[in-house]
């Protein structure tokens, strides 16, 4: 599953992570580059400031999102390897790599990969039993007709 927030929303994602890690840890987590790196000093303080045993997350950090992090993902998605994205978006800000975002929600919405871009939604996908049903695959429409009406 993917994690990504923009500038002013990555302590929130962060902090959310950290609510729901034990949920999470069943899932390889992939992170823009400066997201990935909030989430994981968030947990390591949080570790560090709490007795309980500790839950670790797999991350794995790509570029930072203006660096190409975003299309990154978007290759991810494309190549089947990203069953979620949770992205807190902040809709107060104009965002310099804009594209870059409005590609990644394209290609997220083109193969059909639940999609968060909030903490209410993110609390919904990651309650629905559909989150840890391994069996689950989210169809995605044939675009054969629209390949082949690009090649004539």
């Amino acid at each position: 599953m993917a994690l990504v927030a923009h500038d002013h929303m990555k302590h929130d994602l962060a902090e959310w992570v950290k609510e729901n890690c034990e949920k999470l840890s069943q899932h390889k987590i992939v992170c823009t580059g400066t997201t990935g790196k909030i989430v994981e000093e968030t947990l390591r303080s949080n570790r560090q400031n709490n007795s309980e045993e500790e839950v670790i997350l797999d991350i794995t950090r790509l570029k930072s999102g203006p660096l190409g992090g975003d299309q990154q993902l978007g290759a991810l998605i494309a190549e089947g390897k990203i069953s979620a994205l949770i992205f807190f978006w902040d809709p107060m800000a104009a965002q310099p790599h804009d594209v870059d975002v409005k590609a990644l929600l394209r290609i997220a919405t083109l193969y059909n990969v639940p999609t968060a871009i909030n903490r209410s939604t993110a609390e919904f996908l990651i309650s629905s039993p559909m989150f840890d049903d391994p069996n689950y695959t989210p169809a995605v429409k044939d675009y054969t007709d629209y390949i082949q009406r690009a090649l004539e």
